[in-house]
Parts: structure tokens; C-alpha cells; sequence
């Protein structure tokens, strides 16, 4: 198939390597002109994927109709508060017989929509059947180098999630699909803010148990939110659940969990990121997750706690504090 990626950070060059690497043809999109060039000439992305050679199948473009040019598999990689803008700018030019897969984790902030949403409302009707969500326990490098990974596909045409866990599946990336779009979006996206939290107790020492608990508790309120939006609770046991959420709670490459250990070690919002020098989705995403969850009627202690550290400058003793002084319950409520 030719398959067009929409973004060129890690994530999105780590999906276009792994497509070629399947036997694909494979155009990337850059936002600059300059960076598309770049990477086109190193055959490597040397800002976020540095020492991995792009294969021959695969080439780097900032012209975004050159790209979606014929594309049999649209793939979706760029931040989730970016999302409607870049579709908006691609969508006339998505082939009407493509099938277009979102691979960023996020709700978009202010109208509290999916990625899944904020397409439909973008795309033109004819493309509705076939759009699908890449969801799992998968981190960028891993991917690229070509360690083994698992991940699903979500969509509620089976032919489109076949075709795309088709075009991803090889080597020792194993893809799996479902039907169950709104839990492996939901499970993706927060189980970022989640990590955050995680990230922070690890920063002040609160030691193993209190991860454990963490990851836990924070799958509970994922799972709340989730199914009360229609999502089927197996799915947040899952790879798009429980295992995204285990592995960023826990990897060194999570971006998410290194912004929460910042906040533990003292620093503030605006120096973890200058330093991190990419997009950690959770950021954003704990506003947005705070909102479906006061618009859902779902208590989310953990989001709300983490809401408060990045955006109310709540000290971290504090929220600890308040966690743990609430109110004792039985575990299933």
C-alpha cells in the first residue's frame, strides 16, 4: 500500500519506519520545509529518533498533497490540540477511498472531543466508516529499533482495522484490532495524566507501594470515566488500558511520567518542559480529563490532584495529603 504519515516527531517516524519495514511505500509529512529537508538528506531524523536510518521505502515531505497523494492508509501523528487544524488543512486532500488512522492520545481541550470526535466533525462523511485509533503500550524508540511490541487497533468497521493491523503487523510489532473505539481512545489518552501522578510520587520517594497504588487507583478512575461514555470495561484491562498505562507509569522513555517527576523534584511546569523539549500529552490532557470528568459526574481524585500541581501550583506534600486523607470507601466504588 502507499501510506501517508501526518507528522514527524518521534512517534509518527518510529509508525512510518515500522510501515516500511512491513513492505509499504511511506510518505511522511513535516510541518517546516527545513526539518522535511533534513531528515530527506540525513535519512534520519536526527532530533527525535537520532542513529536510526529511515528505510529506502520511506521519505520525508513538507508538501502535504504530495504526501496524501494516492494514500491507501492516512496515519494521524501529530499533538492532540493540533489535531483539527492539520486535518483541516489535509482534508481535501485524503483520498475519499483511504482509511484514516488516528495514532495520537489526547482530548482535544474546550470541546472535551475524542481524536476520534474531532475527525468526524473534520472529515467528510465518506470517510466516517473507515477511521480507526492506534492504541497501546508502545514506546517511539522501542518501535523504531524494533523491539518487540503489541498494540491494537481500534474501529468500528473490521475491515478497516484489519487493513490497518495488516499494514502494521510484522516483524516483532504485533497488532491486535476491536470494535471498542471509545475505551481504547479514552484508555490511551488518560493514562497520561495518570503517569504524571505516578511521576510525581516516584520524585518525592514515596516509594513502590504508593506506584502500585497509583496505577491502580488510576486505572479505577480511567475505567469510571470510560465506561460511563459507552466503553466496554474489558478493553481498559487490555492493552489500550492496562498495559498502556503500566508501561507509561513506569518507562524511563515516558515523557508524561518525567514531567510528574519533575514536579516531585521541585521544579515548575515551564522548566520540565523547556527541557523536555517535546509535547507530553498529559499535560493538556489532565485539564480536558478533569472537564469529562465533572461533565460525566465521575470523581476522579487522582486527575484532580495532578490538575491542581500543574495548573494551581498545589504543592506536591499537599496533594499527597489531601489523596490520602479522603474519605475511606469500598474499593469497587
Amino acid at each position: 500500500m502507499r501510506c501517508a504519515v501526518i507528522g514527524s516527531g518521534s512517534w509518527g517516524t518510529a509508525l512510518g519506519v515500522q510501515l516500511a519495514r512491513s513492505g509499504d511505500e511511506v510518505r511522511m509529512w513535516s510541518r517546516t520545509a527545513e526539518a522535511a529537508k533534513d531528515i530527506q538528506d540525513r535519512r534520519e531524523n536526527a532530533r527525535y529518533l537520532p542513529g536510526l536510518r529511515l528505510p529506502d521505502r520511506m521519505e520525508c515531505s513538507a508538501d502535504l498533497a504530495y504526501v496524501l497523494d494516492g494514500a491507501d492508509l492516512v496515519v494521524a501523528v501529530v499533538p492532540s490540540q493540533s489535531m483539527r487544524d492539520v486535518l483541516s488543512d489535509a482534508v481535501a486532500l485524503i483520498p475519499d477511498d483511504a482509511v484514516v488512522c488516528c495514532a495520537s492520545k489526547g482530548v482535544e481541550n474546550g470541546t472535551l472531543l475524542t481524536m476520534h470526535d474531532v475527525m468526524l466533525q473534520v472529515l467528510p462523511p465518506v470517510l466516517h466508516p473507515r477511521l480507526c485509533a492506534l492504541a497501546g503500550p508502545s514506546f517511539a524508540r522501542e518501535v523504531a529499533d524494533g523491539r518487540p511490541t503489541a498494540v491494537v487497533v481500534a474501529s468500528q468497521d473490521e475491515q478497516a482495522a484489519q487493513l490497518v493491523a495488516d499494514a502494521f503487523h510484522g516483524g516483532a510489532f504485533r497488532v491486535y484490532h476491536t470494535d471498542d473505539m471509545v475505551g481504547a481512545e479514552l484508555g490511551g489518552a488518560l493514562k497520561n495524566v495518570i503517569a504524571i501522578a505516578t511521576g510525581v510520587a516516584d520524585g518525592i520517594g514515596a516509594g513502590l507501594n504508593a506506584r502500585a497504588a497509583l496505577i491502580t487507583r488510576g486505572l479505577a478512575e480511567i475505567g469510571r470515566l470510560a465506561v460511563s461514555r459507552g466503553a466496554n470495561p474489558l478493553t481498559l484491562a487490555g492493552l489500550a488500558g492496562m498495559g498502556d498505562l503500566v508501561l507509561t507509569c513506569t518507562g524511563d522513555l515516558s515523557r508524561n511520567r518525567r514531567v510528574g517527576l519533575g514536579l516531585g523534584h521541585g521544579k515548575t511546569l515551564e522548566q520540565i518542559l523547556e527541557e523536555l523539549g517535546q509535547v507530553a500529552e498529559g499535560v493538556s490532557t489532565t485539564r480536558s480529563a478533569r472537564n469529562l470528568g465533572k461533565q460525566a459526574g465521575v470523581e476522579m481524585p487522582i486527575t484532580e490532584e495532578v490538575y491542581l500541581m500543574l495548573y494551581e501550583n498545589k504543592p506536591v506534600p499537599e496533594a499527597l495529603r489531601d489523596l490520602l486523607g479522603r474519605e475511606r470507601k469500598a474499593e469497587r466504588d
